[in-house]
């Protein structure tokens, strides 16, 4: 009796304090198990009284002996599907109530505390100090289930027990019931229902179904595997236990639900010692193998803090099972073991396709992705890297669109630095049929289109293969441009001219190629070097050879040394691709960068790059201007223009070719150097204008608006003092300006020069240069004969007189002033003060002289007493007349 109670109070204390509701179930499933049927479990509370009524196998003689020997169990087969073991879990009822009546429709029994209490005392025992035993002793009852239940527990609830608050605890349980207890297919608690319904999908799963929630279960040898699911997606199970079948003090951190066939202690609480826990992870592959694709991952256990010694252990024993059996989905193969597989980070579609055949048992694309590293490292699957990749590839024959493909597929994966090295011996296809290691060592061609030539002197990627990720894993890039201007092919045209006329045909017919894709005037003139066939059938320079019907050739001399290209042969490349590479149409046109000095085969380069300060680092210059016929220089002057290459040249004053043509080049017997634009009135009436109607283009070769060159100095020296010519007073002013400033730049060769016997006077007359005056102070000018007077500029008149061989008007002509004015200064002057404010100047300081009359008397190259506005004495005072305001050059 004594050891009844005390197994009584431990039991409702402790190993049974909270599981009223999982033994009455487990009960209830046991039932539904023996008798072959659904099981079904309904709760009601009606005052302090508590019934739990369920249908199945009804009580009978061996489970009254069960449940009044407290550690007997009727529950001997397993092979009937029964959940208990130890015939115990009944006591859980004395958590809550020491009045019981278990009824069934094969008898009722009641066990009472109290009644208990009363048999004791009546045949004056002890009480035992745990309290009374209140299912040791059994009474009869002739109470029978409610209709449509087979069995039912009525229990009378003690004071301290919160009806509400167990029903709430009891309705929080249900759902977890019904998963574990799949013999129970309803359970109601007062007016609410949880139902339990199962359907087989496709996938060999069991979708299990309660209210509004759903789950995939997958049944291995040793237990159920369970996981959530909302809209076909599974959700992983953070935290739980272990549950055998029903919940245990076990702590797992695995992602599925796990409804085991393991030993557990009597209170179901803990495993018992030495339970192996290493079989429950048999088939959890399968359960993985049986998910879609995509979500398999989501139920590997990543490597974390265990929560207890079993979750330590199940975790270990899940991993080995899913590292040595096939459910990892590879491309174009079933599931592999992940040990056997291999994942790329980011795989996509595009390059699994491409790489299934290179890489066995490749992760599909859609676990590739950052979501599902950690899982696919914790089953051991191999990761292979862009470095490995590249590795892989080495050697591999493909054809180029197969490496373009591959470079698309790859260049999303390429997201740094790191990314770029790990690559860096990626495979690249030429265009000579060759595959080269390496990126960095290779030219990508830019617009080159896909039937681009071979390239012999580069690593030229092939055109089909060409793909802007080569570039940034370090490739350069060449247009057809930079290809035909590189010193490596320079090196080949000029050593095919030594070798068979086949290597230099290949060799045009690669260059031509490549300059189809380029505008003219773009390449290095010495590409003009390349060998072609002439219409002799001879191979010689394209620079050498004008196309059929040339306009160039119309304005040559007879004797010129160009050849006709090959007609058949023109027909076969194009007319473009062979003007390109320097073949005539119009005139052609030299560059280079960076020129070491005048080697570039033209006329008189030594004499122009003579005239430069300092060496250019560009040269661009028309070639074979000498080569012009003399009397066609109208047409060729034409041909110039019309070539925007050329024409522009022809504003470039310092560059060769306007410097040749200024010299060389003639319209109506004078060279264009000596003849002005039709529109530039600097020199109009001494020099001719240019008679072409392409003249407005020629600002480069005709005489400027400066004197800047002997010749065109000693032609304005000439026109000035030839008769017939009747340039205006300022035309004349501004030429003997000009010409001042050229001679005190030192631009001109005073000894050279050859003077005219006249000289040009301010009033358009000619004089004598022993009778001219170059005027050198401003005052002297209103006081000289206007035809005696040369005028230029004031600052440059010393010059002027040097170059002239004429006096200056200072040092010939000497004043004095004969008049008397009045002394005074230019601010107390009202006339004065409103004149330099007209011309926005201060007023100045110091003395004015003002006259009535200003008087001077001259003498010296002129001699006589003039009355002039303005005056400076050789003091430096000024004198003027009253009725002037202010001074010319104040």
């Amino acid at each position: 009796m004594r050891e009844d109670a005390a197994a009584e109070s431990d039991l409702a204390k402790a190993g049974y304090r909270d599981r009223l509701l999982t033994e009455l179930a487990q009960n209830a499933a046991d039932a539904a198990a023996r008798g072959g049927l659904e099981g079904s479990l309904w709760v009601d509370v009606d005052g302090r009284t508590l019934t739990v009524a369920n249908s199945g196998r009804p009580l009978d003689e061996s489970g009254v002996h069960a449940l009044t020997a407290l550690r007997a169990s009727n529950k001997v087969d397993a092979d009937e599907g029964v959940t208990g073991r130890f015939g115990v879990g009944f006591s859980a009822v004395l958590s809550v109530s020491d009045e019981v009546e278990l009824r069934s429709s094969a008898g009722s029994i009641r066990f009472s505390a109290s009644q208990t209490l009363r048999e004791i005392d009546s045949r004056e025992l002890p009480v035992p100090e745990t309290g009374v035993p209140v299912l040791r002793l059994v009474w009869p009852s002739g109470e029978l289930p409610s209709d449509g239940a087979d069995s039912e527990v009525v229990l009378t609830l003690r004071p301290d027990v919160d009806a509400a608050a167990l029903l709430s605890q009891m309705t929080r349980e249900a759902v977890d019931l019904l998963l574990e207890l799949p013999a129970l297919g309803s359970i109601r608690l007062g007016e609410k229902t949880f139902r339990r319904s199962e359907r087989v999908l496709d996938s060999g799963l069991v979708e299990v179904v309660i209210g509004d929630r759903t789950w995939w279960q997958y049944s291995a040898p040793n237990a159920r595997w369970l996981v959530p699911v909302r809209d076909g997606v599974v959700e992983p199970v953070a935290d739980d236990v272990l549950r055998a079948p029903t919940r245990s003090d076990e702590e797992l951190s695995i992602p599925a639900i796990i409804i085991a066939d393991i030993a557990m202690q009597p209170d179901r609480r803990r495993l018992m010692p030495a339970a192996p826990i290493a079989p429950l992870a048999e088939g959890y592959a399968k359960f993985l193998a049986a998910l879609p694709p995509r979500q398999r991952t989501a139920l590997v256990p990543i490597p974390a803090f265990a929560r207890s010694e079993t979750d330590s252990l199940l975790r270990e024993a899940l991993l080995k099972e899913l590292q040595e059996n096939e459910w990892l989905p590879v491309v174009g193969e079933p599931d592999r073991a992940p040990q056997r597989a291999s994942v790329v980070p980011g795989l996509s579609d595009d390059l699994a396709e491409l790489l299934t055949d290179i890489i066995g048992g490749l992760v599909v694309p859609e676990l590739s992705g950052p979501k599902h590293e950690r899982a696919l490292a914790a089953v051991s699957t191999h990761r292979i890297g862009l470095a490995r990749i590249a590795e892989l590839l080495s050697g591999l024959e493909r054809e180029p669109k197969w490496w373009n493909r591959l470079y698309s597929a790859l260049e999303p994966l390429v997201i740094d630095t790191l990314a770029v090295e790990e690559l860096g011996t990626l495979p690249v296809p030429l265009s000579d049929g060759r595959t080269v290691t390496g990126p960095r060592t290779v030219v990508v061609g830019v617009e080159l289109g896909e039937d681009a030539p071979s390239v012999q002197w580069t690593r030229l990627v092939h055109p089909v293969a060409a793909h802007p990720l080569l570039s940034r894993l370090g490739a350069q890039t060449a247009s057809a441009t930079d290809l035909l201007s590189d010193p490596a092919l320079r090196a080949l045209i000029e050593d095919a001219a030594d070798q068979d006329d086949s290597v230099a045909t290949e060799l045009a017919q690669v260059v031509l190629g490549l300059a189809a894709h380029v505008a003219p005037g773009a390449l290095p003139s010495w590409i003009g070097e390349v060998l072609l066939p002439d219409s002799e059938g001879e191979l010689r320079s394209a620079d050498q050879l004008l196309l059929p019907g040339a306009p160039l050739a119309s304005v040559l001399v007879e004797d010129s040394p160009f050849g006709i290209v090959d007609a058949d042969f023109v027909q076969r490349v194009g007319e473009q691709a062979l003007r390109v590479v320097g073949v005539g149409w119009g005139f052609t046109v030299v560059r280079e960068e960076l020129p070491s000095g005048p080697d570039h085969d033209l006329d008189a380069e030594d004499a122009w790059w003579d005239t430069l300060d300092e060496d250019p680092e560009y040269i661009e210059a028309v070639r074979d201007l000498d080569l012009v016929d003399e009397d066609r220089w109208p047409q060729a002057l034409s041909l110039l223009v019309e070539s925007p290459a050329t024409r522009a040249l022809l504003t470039d004053r310092r560059g060769y070719t306007a410097w040749w043509l200024r010299s060389n080049a003639e319209l109506s017997g004078g060279v264009l150097g000596l003849l002005r634009a039709p529109g530039d009135r600097t020199f109009e009436g001494l020099l001719d204008a240019a008679e072409h109607p392409d003249a407005g283009f020629f600002s480069g070769l005709l005489a400027s608006d400066t004197v800047d060159d002997p010749e065109l100095a000693q032609l304005l020296l000439d026109r000035l003092a030839d008769p017939l010519r009747m340039p205006a007073s300022a035309v004349v002013a501004r030429t003997h300006r000009l010409l001042g400033e050229a001679a005190q730049r030192r631009v001109l060769d005073l000894e050279e020069l050859h003077l005219p016997p006249f000289v040009r006077g301010l009033s358009g007359d000619l004089v004598d240069p022993g009778d001219a005056l170059v005027l050198d102070r401003p005052w002297l000018g209103a006081a000289l004969p206007a035809q005696r007077v040369v005028l230029g500029s004031f600052e440059t008149a010393d010059a002027l007189a040097d170059l002239l061989d004429v006096a200056t008007a200072s040092t010939s002509v000497h004043g004095r002033v004969s008049s008397t004015g009045v002394v005074t200064t230019w601010a107390n002057e009202p006339q004065a003060v409103l004149g330099f404010a007209a011309l926005g100047r201060e007023v100045p300081g110091g003395e004015v002289v003002i006259h009535h009359e200003l008087s001077v008397e001259l003498t010296g190259a002129v001699e006589a007493t003039v009355t002039v506005p303005w005056w400076v004495d050789s003091d430096g005072v000024h004198h003027v007349m009253r009725t002037w305001t202010l001074p010319q050059g104040m």
